[in-house]
Order: C-alpha cells, then structure tokens, then sequence
C-alpha cells in the first residue's frame, strides 16, 4: 500500500476547524488591567527605553530570540515552479510548523511579492529586525544564489537557504557515513551530480569541504554534462565544468564511485547503474520518484549504498534533520550568521550520532529489533529523539569557536536538559506510534464501518499505510458509502447477518457455546450472539483471522467492553481488565488509569491497574514514572481512599521493585518535581518526571480525563484497554475520525508487540 492524499482531505485539512496552520499564542498572563497595563501601556515603555539604550536587551524583552522568519516569493515552490507568493503561503506554513514541532522555534512566515533580487534583499532587510532568524524558502536558482550571500553579508543574523544547505548537510553527512563503509576515501571517488540548481551546487561545495576532488567531480544537467566548452551555463554551473570527455549522463556512470541525484526519476537505468564502479553509493534523492527506484536498484547491484528522499525506504535524506537544530543552535548562542563551520559541524553530528547505539524507542518506533550502523543506516531516522540533544550543541560550539556567537553556552549539560525539555509535546509520541504502525500494518476490524467517521478512519488507515482494514457492517451501505468517498481498493467487506457468513457464523457460535455452556449458554443462543458485530469481530480476533478490532462509536463503554472480555478473556494472571488515557499535554504524553472500567478497585486492583500501565508505557518506548494520586501526601490522611493508595504503593515497592512508582501524592506534587524535592526528598520519584497517574477510582479518573479535554484542550487517545489476550480497543461514543485513526494506530502497535 502507498500513502495517497486526496485533494478533498487536503483542503479539508488546511480550512478546519481554523485556515490555516499556525497561530501567535500569547506566553504573558492576560486576565486582568494590571496584566494589560504592563502588556502595553504604559508598562511597555519600560522594556522599549532598555532596549534604546541596549539593543541587545531585546532578545531580553521580546520573542525575537526564538523568533525565525520563512521568507518566499513563490517562485521555485516545491515541485509546483513559480507558483507565486500567495500560492506559496501553505508550503510556508508547513516549513514554520515544523520548525516549531521539531525544535522550538516560532517561525513568521513571510510571502514577498518581489521577483527582483533588490527589491526581495531590501524588503527582508527592512524587516530583519523583527526576528532572530531568516530561512529563505523556495526561491529560484541562480537568484537564491545572489539573495543568501547579500542577505548574509549585510544582517547580523543568521540566514540560511534550506533548499541548498539542508539537502547539502543531511547528505554530505550520508556521503561520510557510506564512505567509510564502502572502504573508500573522499579524495580519491569518482563523483557524479545529475542535477545542476541550488540545491546540487551546494551539495557539491560542501562535498568538497568533505574531500571530494574537483578534478573527480562531474556533474550534470538536463542537456548533460556540465563541460568547460558549454556557452549556456551560469556563474554557478561553471564552477564545476569538466574537460573529460564525456557528454552524457551515460558517459558520466561509468567507473564512478558515487552518484547523486538532484533531479528527476526514473533518469538511471539499471545498465547505468551496472556500470559503476564496486560498492557504488546512489543517493536518489528526486521526490516522489527517485532517480531510480530503491527496489530496482538493490535487485540490480547487491553491493549497492542506496539512500533516497523517500520515508518508505532506508536512509531517507530529510531536510527535518538539519534546518531546525542548526536554526536552534544559532539562536541560542546569538549567532551573528550560520557560517561553513556550523554547518560542518551539523554534518559531522549526524554522521556520528549515527554510529551511537540506537535507543530502543527508535527501534520500537521503526519496528526494528535492532537498527545499527551499516548499509542500511548511513544517516539518523527523522524520529530520533536525539537530534535535538545533538545537533544543536555541536552547532552552537562551532558558532563560538568560530566567532560569531554573542552569547556563549557555559554549562552544556544544563544547555542539553533545556533542549530535552524542549520536546514537551505529546504530540511527537503519537507520531512515532503512527511510523511504528506503518512499519508493519496488521489487518484490523472496523466493526461500526457503515458509519461515515468509522469509514473515513479506515480509508485514512489504508491509504496510510497504517493498518489493512476488514469493513464489517451492511455491504450494500459500507459500498455506497466508500463511494460516496472515494475510498478504493482492495478492502475485505464482511456482513455478519449476510448468508455468505452462515458457516463462519455457525464454526463462531459453536466455539463460543463450548466456553459457557456451562454458565447457562445455549447453542441457539450462542447462534444469535454471532449476528452481533461486536462478537462476530471479537471472534474473528480471538481465532486469528484478523489481528486487532476497534469498535465503540455506535454504543456505550460498558456495553461494547462485555463482549470483549466475555469473549477475548483476561491475560492469565490479570484479575480485573482495566484502561488508561494517554493525554497529549504541553508537558508531553500523560498516562492515566483507570479511566473506565473499575468503579472503585481495592489496592491488589491498583497493583494490576499500576502494572498494566507500566507495561503499556514501555510498548509506546516509554520509561514509565508513575505516580499513585489521592488528596494526600504520603499517609497525611487515614481515609480508606488514601490508605488503600499507600498499601498499592508499598506491595509495588516489596514484589516489582522494577515499577518505578512512589505515592500516595496529591497531582500537583506528583507533577511537579521541584514541590516533591523541597517536600518529599525520600520519594523514589526524586529527579524524575512523573508521566502516568494511577487514580483511586474510576469517578476521579474519568472527571481529570475528561477536563484536560476540554479545558486544557489536550488530547485524548484511549480508553486504551489493559488486561486482555488480544489486541481489542474500544472509541469512545461518537469520537472523531482523528481519534478513531489514533485507536487504530495504538491497536496496530499492540499488535505487533503481541507477535514479538
């Protein structure tokens, strides 16, 4: 299955609920006239008259500080052309969400009507006061050229065009990697660049500043090679024309160590590519299509280093791993500019945290039992957690030794616990759950598929990539329906009810009678039951015939959850089935059990409950602190309620010392680890962040769940179900496709951890 995105979901997405992508947020309290007096006037006087007598005291009083400008005027937008700046403003959005997802950064996205280089360098001069940063997005070669160097030899900035130096970057850190694995050394390969615009100019300059030799570079363009003899080529071409005789790009393969495409796809042939020279390393990094397809070329040469720009293949080369941490790096040191030192440095960062041992939430994220340094991975993946640890650091310690940063780093391990820290949002944990799901997609059942939401997410689910939907409900209304929204493919439709289902139905009920006959099931009855969707899925899960089921939008918890564990049954061991919510806060992820299935468990039931959260942490690539909540601290009351949180904690403590949890706390001393350290200095939990909360009933759970929804406006993904044999996930009644695609994902992941 390929991701395609359809043009309605598309524009869908940009329009609701609000157009658009970003928005300013305020970071000051605002509630009352004395917050507004000192906002604006006549308190705002104060900081403007520091910052006239100090410039420098307005990374002090404003967000310039962490303040980057997306320049464009539209003229090179993608793979659109010059689509102009108000059809540019959507990529620019995109480019400042990521940014600020990735690494911190608030980003003003700036459309500049202008074509002419002069007018575009004095319209962003004029307004590069405002920010901390400039990256210049989408401008047309050789006018992004002439653009980047005037705009960095006159601000005191840092300026960067991505679309040259990030490729450059994230690649030469590639190139390095396959080097040393191909057992070749950089000033002795014969290099190839099929493509002559910015981004490969840059490329090869920063090849070079690797090793490369002129002299053993070729490069090319769509007329073919780049010859010193060509009348047609711009000052930038020319700096890498070649006397060799050769022509074309077929001349140019033959015997070349290395090939880098900055083109379009499908321009290498497999003869091309036999040509080559032993261990050739192909970075075909044209998007969609690379130069030549990764399947074709490892089938072809066996020997073969191969990255791409593709995220479905290894060594995706992604311009995420260098533009936010480099931006990062340069702001906070105050850098003046991002010179060749940074980016050298960026460089080399990846190259070696690449050859660091990968951390088991990035294998778990990538459904791997162990990635390691090799053929298959020359280059960071894009979720790799450290980048920001990473990257940064070595950026800013190069912007000093260089000398253009004007405010050093003194302390850099409190400078890499800022950068941690930085990664708050939970939101990044529901993308590495989406890219483990999509490593290996298991069949799920969607058994409410005759309702639109539910359809949708299971169209979103195969189009993605995410999991192989089975469609149970009406056939005649589940068909019309994915008319209705394009949804095609190859998708299995099952109707219970339907006679093509009797044997199924009947082999069903036969072996759910055989496991309460004895509690007063009849076959007749049994028989009946399988006519339900709810229990036809659950047995489908239960005899393998499909690896997970999400059901829940058409009904209430309690009546979707019996079936489920009449039919599927508890792990052995495990008393009571219990739920957890996983909450995307500011904080980052927060887990809290048990928000929907025990009314009031006893303290062996919150061992279980605490347990199952541990272990259900450690299958997102969590490290699980958890934390039992009450409205104590610690034995300072003797309610039932309190004490029954003590006893959990300490049978914990006694039997699975492993469980790191400590309480009974109240929440805002359980979330708040300076409170506990000054208070509580013995607690297990000292220096840690506490990210699951164990409550002391189902009332409490449910009420904190559901006003972080609402007011907190974090978002929820769960109940997610603890306790039972197979991967069963129930949605809340009447959730949002958005929802019901983050069950499935977690239901894919459950899954895949069971078949391990």
């Amino acid at each position: 299955m390929s991701s395609k995105i359809k043009k309605t979901d598309a524009l869908e997405y940009h329009e609701f609920p609000t157009p658009g992508k970003i928005q300013v947020l305020p970071t000051k309290k605002h509630a009352t006239q004395r917050d507004l007096s000192l906002a604006y006037s006549p308190g705002v006087a104060e900081p403007c008259l520091e910052i006239e007598k100090n410039g420098q005291k307005v990374y002090n009083y404003t967000s310039k500080a962490n303040l980057v400008a997306v320049i464009s005027n539209g003229t090179a937008v993608l793979g659109l052309g010059d689509i102009g700046p108000l059809a540019s403003k959507p990529v620019m959005e995109g480019k400042a969400l990521l940014f600020k997802i990735f690494a911190d950064i608030d980003v003003f996205d700036i459309e500049v009507d202008a074509k002419d280089v002069d007018k575009f360098v004095e319209t962003v001069k004029a307004i590069a006061p405002t920010f901390g940063g400039i990256n210049l997005e989408d401008i047309k070669a050789p006018e992004a050229f002439e653009i980047e160097t005037r705009l960095k030899e006159e601000l005191n900035i840092p300026v960067m065009h991505d679309d040259q130096h990030g490729t450059a970057i994230i690649s030469a850190a590639a190139l390095k990697n396959a080097l040393e694995i191909a057992g070749k050394e950089a000033s002795e390969v014969n290099v190839v660049i099929n493509g002559a615009g910015a981004a490969s100019i840059s490329c090869t300059r920063l090849y070079k500043k690797l090793g490369v030799q002129k002299e053993n570079i070729v490069m090319c363009d769509s007329k073919g090679v780049l010859r010193s003899d060509r009348t047609d080529l711009n000052k930038q071409k020319k700096e890498f024309t070649t006397d060799k005789d050769l022509y074309t790009l077929q001349d140019a393969m033959k015997g070349a160590d290395v090939f880098i495409g900055l083109s379009i796809g499908n321009v290498v042939s497999p003869e091309m590519l036999l040509s080559m020279a032993k261990n050739p390393i192909v970075f075909a990094l044209a998007n969609p299509d690379p130069e030549i397809s990764y399947q074709l070329a490892v089938e072809t040469r066996k020997d073969i280093i191969m990255a791409t720009g593709r995220s479905d293949h290894p060594n995706q080369v992604n311009n995420v791993l260098g533009f936010p941490f480099i931006f990062r790096g340069a702001l906070d040191v105050r850098a003046k500019k991002i010179n060749e030192e940074m980016k050298m440095a960026a460089v080399h960062a990846l190259a070696d945290l690449t050859k660091q041992s990968v951390p088991e939430q990035v294998n778990i994220t990538y459904n791997k039992k162990m990635i390691t340094f090799g053929k298959d991975y020359i280059i960071p993946k894009p979720f790799d957690l450290r980048l920001i640890s990473e990257i940064p650091p070595a950026v800013a310690k190069a912007a000093m030794d260089s000398g253009v940063a004007q405010l050093p780093i003194e302390d850099w391990d409190a400078y890499r616990e800022i950068l941690i820290e930085r990664l708050g949002t939970g939101s990044k944990l529901m993308r590495l759950v989406t890219n483990r799901a999509k490593s290996d997609p298991k069949t799920v059942v969607f058994a409410e598929a005759d309702q639109l939401n539910v359809l949708k997410a299971a169209q979103i689910a195969y189009d993605e990539g995410i999991a192989i939907p089975i469609l149970l409900g009406d056939k005649i209304a589940i068909e019309a329906l994915m008319k209705e929204i394009q949804f095609e493919g190859s998708i299995r439709i099952i109707d219970p009810k339907s006679k093509e289902e009797e044997q199924r139905r009947n082999e069903f009920a036969e072996i759910f009678w055989k496991k309460e006959q004895r509690k007063g099931m009849t076959l007749l009855e049994a028989q009946k039951w399988m006519r339900e969707r709810n229990y036809f899925a659950a047995m489908m899960v239960n005899e393998s015939q499909a690896d997970a089921l999400v059901t829940g939008y058409t009904r209430s918890y309690p009546t979707v959850a019996r079936p489920m564990i009449e039919l599927i049954g508890k792990i052995k061991g495990i008393r009571r089935v219990a739920a957890t919510n996983l909450m995307l806060t500011d904080r980052g992820p927060l887990f809290l059990s048990d928000t929907a299935m025990n009314i009031n468990p006893n303290a062996k039931d919150l061992t279980e409950i605490a347990r199952m959260t541990d272990k259900t942490m450690k299958m997102f690539g969590l490290k699980p602190n958890l934390a039992m909540v009450s409205f104590s601290n610690f034995g300072s009351s003797s309610s039932d309620s309190a004490k029954k949180m003590s006893e959990a904690v300490n049978y914990l403590h006694k039997y699975y010392p492993h469980v790191v949890i400590d309480g009974e706390l109240q929440a805002d001393f359980a979330l708040n680890e300076k409170m506990r350290r000054d208070k509580f200095s013995f607690s297990k939990l000292q220096g840690k962040k506490v990210n699951g909360l164990i409550y002391p009933n189902l009332e409490s759970a449910n009420i904190s769940y559901k006003l972080l929804k609402e007011i907190h406006a974090a978002e929820s993904i769960g109940p997610i179900i603890m306790g039972l044999q197979k991967p069963v996930h129930l949605i809340q009644l009447g959730a949002s496709v958005d929802e019901i695609v983050n069950m499935v994902c977690i239901a894919v992941v459950d899954a895949q951890s069971r078949k391990k």
